[in-house]
């Protein structure tokens, strides 16, 4: 009787721990997140329809008021500022009003940190002024971080949307109405890259070229694959040539490139194992090993 009790709650502890584990694998939040967009398109649809309803954060705000009491920044920093934050996909008015009262809160508050924990005394000045430094520098430097996040997950999707647009195009769609689907199709897998075709689609529909739409979609990604299929594109609209074999000699192309990046990547892991190796793992056999005969040496020569 004990046995069977004694076996049936480790049955059970199995079963709950595999139930936890399967619940929580990455594969199973990939999808449940994919379940939660489906559900909450039509919200993300009506926000979409009506974006003068949304209202920023009282965060943001106050951080934006914060903002426009310093003096004005030249055109140039503006700009600037304007096209991180684009690149990182904050496009509200007050995205370059928010980064420049980071730059000023951040280093007010490192600064009182350092103060209020006492760290400064060693060294006043020379902490002081780190402190303000880095609160100075964090801002863009976090900024720069979600640039390059997004960045990576429009690499990501480029081939899933360049492989629809072929199809798209090869169907006989035209290549405004290619991107559109295209659009429509990834709104719920790569949101990103739905977004940024969206805005192309828009600027055309309000009177921008098709040139002039996907040379500010190379611009505001800044990323160098959608850079060259922009450049693709627009060569294939003045030369006339068929869009659909450009667009799959190009994905051929992005394939050779992703083949070549994952092998680049896979060849530096031997060198990233390095570290790993020389100050955790070695020390830890070389204890393992030698351990028990310096223990037996220390024993001999003590008597």
């Amino acid at each position: 009787m004990l046995f069977l009790i004694s076996g049936a709650t480790f049955f059970a502890c199995i079963l709950i721990f595999a139930a936890l584990y399967y619940a929580f694998s990455p594969a199973e939040m990939v999808v449940a997140e994919r379940v939660a967009r489906v559900l909450d398109s039509s919200v993300r649809e009506s926000e979409r329809e009506e974006p003068s309803e949304k209202k920023p954060g009282l965060l943001r705000e106050a951080i934006a008021s914060m903002g426009k009491m310093l003096p004005a920044a030249k055109a140039q920093a503006i700009t600037r500022w304007q096209l991180m934050a684009m690149r990182a996909g904050y496009r509200t008015p007050d995205a370059v009003l928010a980064i420049r009262g980071m730059k000023v809160l951040t280093p007010v508050l490192l600064v009182l940190f350092v103060l209020l924990t006492g760290i400064y005394r060693s060294s006043p000045f020379f902490i002081l002024l780190v402190a303000a430094f880095l609160g100075y520098l964090l801002p863009e430097t976090w900024l720069s971080w979600r640039i390059k996040a997004r960045q990576n997950r429009l690499r990501l999707a480029l081939p899933d949307g360049l492989d629809l647009l072929v199809i798209c195009v090869e169907v006989g769609l035209g290549l405004d109405q290619a991107l559109m689907r295209v659009a429509s199709e990834l709104l719920i897998v790569h949101p990103e890259l739905s977004e940024e075709l969206q805005l192309v689609t828009a600027e055309m529909r309000v009177g921008k070229t098709r040139i002039e739409a996907l040379r500010e979609l190379g611009r505001r990604t800044g990323l160098d694959d959608i850079k060259s299929l922009v450049g693709m594109l627009i060569q294939t609209e003045r030369f006339g040539t068929s869009i659909a074999q450009s667009l799959r000699i190009y994905s051929e192309d992005l394939r050779t490139k992703r083949r070549q990046r994952a092998e680049q990547l896979s060849a530096k892991t031997s060198v990233k194992m390095v570290p790993a190796l020389v100050f955790f793992i070695f020390p830890a056999l070389m204890a393992v090993i030698l351990g028990p005969a310096v223990i037996l040496l220390m024993h001999t020569m003590q008597k």
